[in-house]
């Protein structure tokens, strides 16, 4: 059955104490985005950015999303570093951004020692309207690996974009949630059995995809209310798996 493992804590910090390299990094570090001038970026709480005035839940905030650019590029540049060193030689890093960041994303991606491979757009079926403009509706995944690619055998085919939309009433609870069906394609880049590492679990979302999938997971979240709700969906998960042969 596949396992998981979560600590709470400051990533920089645990990520070299890990005893188990990943065979795939998913990430979806706080975007340090929402506002057009750094002012605006560094003023806002994540909440304030990311949820609705008129929404009808508390969810709780969670903290470094105040970062200016040059601030935020270095930040990402040596988390994805210290990634690379607690990952396997072929490992795939996949990193969530937004279309404000996505240059600053990339240049962390490569800085970190990474092998830049594309970009994965991921389309949010559920979006507000942009007035006398384009919707925002898409997020990205930029994807790079460890040296060459692991060859999976037999061979894997994964899509070139992604789809779906945050969950939405009981099943929220992370700001910046994912949706797991998205979630359950982008773990399959990790071989099966093999181990998915995220450093920014929040509710635990990739975890709860991994072991889906059949992949083990490790998770590290900085705030101790998420990690508690982590911690729950992750037992749930494992609950809902069927019993090994």
């Amino acid at each position: 059955m596949p396992s998981w493992t979560l600590h709470q804590g400051d990533a920089l910090t645990l990520l070299p104490t890990l005893d188990t390299l990943a065979d795939a990094v998913i990430v979806d570090p706080p975007y340090n985005s929402g506002g057009l001038q750094a002012a605006q970026r560094r003023g806002q709480s994540a909440r304030g950015k990311y949820v609705s005035g008129d929404a009808n839940h508390l969810l709780p905030d969670f903290g470094g999303d105040r970062r200016d650019q040059r601030g935020y590029t270095y930040w990402l540049s040596s988390m994805l570093a210290a990634s690379l060193a607690a990952a396997r030689p072929g490992a795939s890093a996949l990193v969530f951004t937004d279309w404000a960041q996505l240059p600053a994303t990339s240049d962390a991606l490569q800085a970190g020692g990474w092998v830049w491979r594309g970009i994965i757009p991921w389309r949010k079926t559920i979006a507000r309207p942009t007035r006398d403009g384009f919707k925002r509706e898409c997020e990205y995944v930029l994807w790079g690996s460890h040296g060459e690619p692991t060859r999976h055998a037999p061979s894997i085919y994964l899509p070139g974009w992604l789809e779906g939309s945050q969950p939405r009433g009981k099943g929220r609870v992370h700001i910046t949630q994912k949706p797991v069906a998205v979630m359950r394609q982008l773990v399959r880049i990790a071989p099966e059995g093999g181990t998915v590492l995220d450093w920014c679990a929040g509710s635990g979302t990739t975890g709860v995809a991994a072991l889906a999938e059949g992949r083990r997971f490790v998770g590290i979240e900085a705030s101790g209310e998420y990690a508690a709700a982590a911690r729950q969906r992750l037992m749930a998960a494992v609950d809902k798996e069927p019993a090994a042969a």
